[in-house]
């Protein structure tokens, strides 16, 4: 997609990808034990949430710097959320096989993240 047509922070492939992550996210979280609901299920639900908020707010933001902040604010979320991903398939919630997938996706969440900061940061600088 050029970037012209970039309207909305949800034509960025960046969002869009972040948006399947939650969708897969709060899918997996429908088999976690009761006892999680208040514990793991709520923070990966802020986690993944997290994530494509503010990849939508940095978007909307005018100034290039705030833009790069609310970028690495969703990259913390990432990586939070690789955490929370981690201690889940550990205490046996998520199997090997949907633990990979979502590994998958979030490194691929994580290379799109980085890509928006670099633009960002070369728009600042021109």
């Amino acid at each position: 997609m050029e970037q012209s047509k970039i309207k909305s922070f949800s034509d960025l492939i960046a969002w869009q990808e972040r948006h399947a992550l939650v969708l897969m996210i709060y899918e997996e979280l429908k088999f976690f034990p009761d006892e999680e609901r208040f514990g793991l299920i709520s923070q990966m639900q802020r986690a993944v949430i997290s994530i494509t908020s503010n990849i939508a707010e940095g978007f909307s933001r005018q100034s290039y710097a705030d833009k790069i902040r609310f970028y690495y604010i969703a990259q913390w979320s990432v990586t939070e959320l690789q955490n929370q991903i981690i201690i889940s398939k550990d205490l046996k919630y998520i199997n090997n096989e949907k633990f990979n997938k979502i590994i998958q996706k979030l490194i691929c969440v994580h290379k799109l993240i980085n890509g928006l900061i670099k633009g960002a940061r070369i728009k600042e600088r021109a």
